[in-house]
């Protein structure tokens, strides 16, 4: 099992679509291009940002498959995987890794939900991919607002010593939380790359340790994320401040309640941008307002990118 490096800027793809929700594929294949014109750590493709959830299991191969013919082997692409049982997990997981996966970001799933959770059931589901698929993993640990779940120290300890994890993703969108999820794996015996998934404090999970970051909000002003990461590990901190502090504005807007809408708000964005044509986002998603749009174009004025 070949085991990418993940860190940086990963930045969560949004997945273009025509009038009819049907995948753009020339679309897709400009947008991969124009993002991978920057110094990303690799590529999240059928994750939430897009909407990989909402997909049928032949367009997430798809998807992947004109993804990896686009990028070839030059960034990492970890795929997002959903799925309700075990069995099921690991036959799209092996669809994944023959698609074009590098890793896989691994979703929760209903057997995790409800307290308490015993950590024997998400170390028998990671296992199972990890070894059925012969794919590296990246855990997901998920505010529960967002349908997710947050491990216990005990529970993250045991997935961590799971061979083919490699990376976490933190969204729990608590800073208490993310810094002992944080000391938890750097106790572990093995290291464990960190990615912050918490697009309400990306500066900040940066100089508390985050390795890198897979967000959402990476496919927005992705060469002034890569540069404020960097300033960082630099320790140019003031420097990263006032990046930061022109970024964050324009993240809260993107997310802002209700957050479910920001998928679309992210597809406006780009659209502004005049990196996409379009906006359409798969039922039962829906558009956003006009009021909302000029939100959008507003943060994007005050974050000096139009």
């Amino acid at each position: 099992m070949g085991v990418p490096k993940l860190g940086g800027i990963i930045p969560a793809t949004v997945l273009p679509m025509g009038p009819d929700y049907r995948v753009d594929e020339d679309a897709l294949k400009e947008y991969i291009r124009w993002l991978t014109g920057f110094k990303v750590g690799g590529l999240a493709i059928n994750v939430d940002t897009g909407e990989g959830p909402h997909l049928h299991r032949e367009e997430r191969v798809k998807v992947l498959k004109i993804v990896r013919q686009v990028v070839g082997g030059r960034v990492p692409i970890v795929a997002g995987l959903q799925a309700n049982f075990t069995a099921e997990a690991v036959e799209a997981a092996t669809e994944a890794r023959k698609a074009g996966a590098d890793a896989l970001l691994v979703f929760p799933i209903p057997a995790f939900l409800g307290e308490p959770l015993p950590p024997e059931i998400p170390y028998a589901y990671h296992r199972a991919v990890a070894e059925g698929a012969n794919i590296p993993l990246v855990l997901f640990q998920l505010q529960r607002d967002l349908g997710g779940v947050e491990y216990s120290t005990e529970c993250l300890l045991r997935l961590a010593s799971i061979e083919g994890v490699t990376a976490l993703k933190e969204a729990s969108f608590d800073a208490l939380k993310f810094v002992r999820t944080l000391r938890t794996l750097r106790s572990a015996p093995r290291r464990i790359t960190v990615l912050t998934g918490n697009d309400n404090f990306i500066l900040e999970s940066f100089i508390l340790g985050a390795d890198g970051a897979l967000i959402g909000f990476g496919t927005l002003a992705t060469d002034l994320q890569v540069e404020m990461f960097e300033l960082v590990q630099k320790e140019r901190y003031e420097e990263a401040r006032e990046m930061g502090e022109r970024l964050q504005p324009l993240a809260d807007v993107i997310f802002a309640p209700p957050v479910r809408n920001y998928r679309a708000r992210v597809k406006e964005a780009l659209v502004l941008l005049g990196v996409l044509r379009h906006a359409y986002v798969r039922p039962p998603l829906t558009p956003i307002s006009p009021t909302e749009r000029e939100s959008i174009r507003e943060a994007l004025k005050r974050a000096e990118l139009l």
